[in-house]
Parts: C-alpha cells; structure tokens; sequence
C-alpha cells in the first residue's frame, strides 16, 4: 500500500464511519515498532505503522479508526485520551480495535536447566549461569537449549 493510498482509505474510513472529513495527512511510519499507529496532537496528522497495513484489511481499518477518534474528539474539543469516556464511547460505537495486535512473529528463548531437581526454567534474556541459581532449590544452573515461537500460530 502506498501513502496515496493510504490517505485516500483513512478519508473513506472517516467519512463512512464518522460521517466526518479527514483534512489532514495520513503517513507510514517505520519507526513504530509496538503500536499501530499515532495521532499527533499539535498538526492533526496520522503516523499507522507499514506493518500493521500487511495484516488483514478488517484490522488495519479497526486500526485507523482508532486513530481517527483520537482525531475527531481533539477537534471537537472533547475527551480524546484512552481514559476519557467520550474516546471509549466512540471506539465502541465505530468498531475500532482498543490495542494493536501483536506483530513481533518470532521470539527467541532460552533454557536454563537445574542440576539439583531438573526445573526447566525458560527466559527471553540469556543469563550469567554463575551468578544465578535456581529459585527453588538454589542449585546451580545449566544453559539447555534456544528455541524460537512463531506469535502468529
């Protein structure tokens, strides 16, 4: 999806949802890494993550609609923050997502094994295997194996 595109959807999203024109720009972001997209407050503009637009188009949409009650709310002089009740009532009322799915697809682990009562003992960090010990039985650990878990199975 190009950003032409993308303004051109986020406008038709506006209009058949909020009944309301979007006047301002919608980009794509790299740099968003956890979120699905950004309402700026002091320009009005929309930053959506280019990865959250490689996902299903119904999600995407429910993505910027939530974008787009931070913006109509903020014109309109009302409540635009997640906490604000005019924001939670709108989201329902338009179907927008509350939080973006997670998109990280693979995950490294590490694990750890005791050598006293053989606990599996699994970290997405790798540990100092001296320095630390079992929480319990505090024997002494062993780095086992790695593994990756695709998020999306």
């Amino acid at each position: 999806m190009t950003e032409d595109e993308l303004q051109l959807l986020v406008e038709d999203v506006s209009w058949t949802s909020f009944k309301k024109p979007f006047t301002h720009q919608a980009f794509f972001n790299a740099r968003l890494r956890t979120t699905g997209g950004r309402y700026h407050v002091k320009d009005h503009h929309l930053d959506f993550n280019p990865k959250m637009a490689t996902l299903k188009r119904e999600i995407f949409i429910g993505i910027i609609k939530h974008e787009l009650c931070h913006y109509h709310l903020h014109i309109e002089n009302k409540g635009y923050q997640h906490k604000d009740t005019d924001f939670k009532e709108l989201l329902t009322k338009t179907g927008g997502l509350r939080y973006a799915p997670d998109i990280q697809t693979k995950r490294k682990f590490h694990v750890y094994q005791c050598q006293s009562c053989q606990l599996l003992i699994t970290r997405q960090k790798k540990m100092d295997t001296h320095r630390f010990v079992c929480g319990k039985c505090g024997g002494s650990l062993y780095y086992k194996s790695t593994y990756t878990k695709n998020n999306l199975e």
